[in-house]
């Protein structure tokens, strides 16, 4: 290889970092942590479970579109209140690759007390691809890459124009320095969770170790460490969907540390920005979480029957597109005069009131008057 990247400095991995540099945002991050916790354990199970369920969703959406893969809300939100033991409102089938991101990202945030291991990390990638495939194409799954392709390069660019961005290490290196990486995972303490978080997710990305899926399994091990950080399993913030949001700026930090000496300060201190970002717009999932208990508890005995239930969880959740009679009818299964009703009746308790500037049919939305 041309370029000398981080894996072939001298003393690799042993990477250092300027902690009077970091321990400002750090602290900062710790407290808002703390405070996250301490507000999150107050509202009670109920309104706790709904907030993991809105985070872990998220999370598993945003990994996932990272990397170019748009999931289905709905199934990501049903898989994971099925595997919660939630009762949660609308629940669909999911197909089994959604099922597999989302058992390993349970795995990693409900199980964050366990070593992390070969087998464990093995079996995170044959959830990631049951069919054996990523796409139109057959992959190595539940084993390391092999390299009988070529090295593995992260490459961007029309064909014949490509850009190497990064080279990963040899597959014949791998199972060596993943040992190493392990150890170090399970037994060094001495790091602040957070700083280890930043550095597991750089590590284990660096190192490539599978043919694809990498980035999802790097991410969902910064988050083991985050929830281990945090000491409780309940999910209340995203990194990945923050991540999405910056989504430039992290492959462009990520490649110019990997192609750097073994001071990853820089790293570092973009990943506990990104953490901080990630932390503060928890606010969004608390003021949603909340707003959706207020509402039940003023018109939960108003309704009639399930499908105005249903389709008003929709609505609370963030329903995709216009509300029109002729959707409800479909998305519940009745007949056009029947989905009228429900609405009539729900305009008439002042729930519901017709949208302005409908266009060509009449569409419908939450009375904030009511709601609030």
């Amino acid at each position: 290889m041309r370029r000398i990247y981080i894996y072939q400095q001298e003393n690799w991995p042993n990477f250092t970092w300027n902690s009077d540099n970091l321990a400002p945002i750090l602290g900062k991050v710790r407290n808002l942590q703390g405070r996250l916790v301490g507000r999150m354990e107050s509202l009670g199970f109920e309104l706790r479970s709904e907030a993991t369920l809105e985070t872990l969703t998220l999370d598993v959406l945003k990994s996932t579109e990272i990397e170019g893969e748009i999931l289905d809300h709905e199934q990501v939100r049903s898989s994971i209140a099925r595997r919660l033991g939630m009762n949660a409102s609308g629940l669909i089938p999911s197909d089994r690759n959604i099922d597999g991101v989302v058992e390993m990202m349970l795995d990693a945030t409900q199980n964050y007390t366990d070593n992390l291991s070969i087998e464990r990390l093995f079996n995170w990638h044959s959830s990631l691809f049951p069919t054996g495939r990523s796409g139109m194409y057959k992959i190595i799954v539940g084993s390391w890459r092999d390299d009988s392709t070529g090295p593995m390069q992260v490459v961007s660019g029309a064909l014949g124009k490509e850009k190497v961005h990064y080279q990963a290490p040899d597959a014949k290196d791998i199972e060596h320095e993943i040992k190493i990486f392990l150890n170090w995972f399970n037994s060094n303490q001495e790091i602040d969770p957070v700083l280890k978080s930043g550095i597991a997710h750089f590590w284990f990305v660096t190192l490539h170790p599978f043919e694809d899926g990498n980035g999802r399994i790097a991410r969902a091990i910064a988050d083991m460490l985050l929830t281990k950080s945090d000491g409780i399993s309940q999910r209340f913030y995203s990194m990945s969907s923050q991540i999405r949001k910056e989504r430039n700026k992290y492959y462009e930090v990520l490649e110019k540390t990997q192609k750097s000496s073994l001071d990853i300060t820089e790293w570092l201190t973009w990943f506990i920005y990104c953490l901080q970002s990630a932390l503060e717009s928890s606010e969004n999932t608390f003021a949603k979480v909340i707003h959706k208990h207020d509402f039940w508890n003023k018109n939960a005995s108003k309704l009639q029957n399930n499908r105005q239930k249903k389709m008003l969880n929709k609505l609370l959740e963030g329903l995709e597109g216009k509300l029109t009679s002729s959707k409800w009818a479909k998305m519940t299964k009745c007949s056009p005069d029947s989905a009228l009703r429900d609405i009539q009746y729900l305009i008439e308790k002042r729930i519901l009131t017709k949208a302005e500037g409908g266009g060509r049919s009449t569409n419908y939305e939450l009375n904030e008057l009511n709601v609030d």
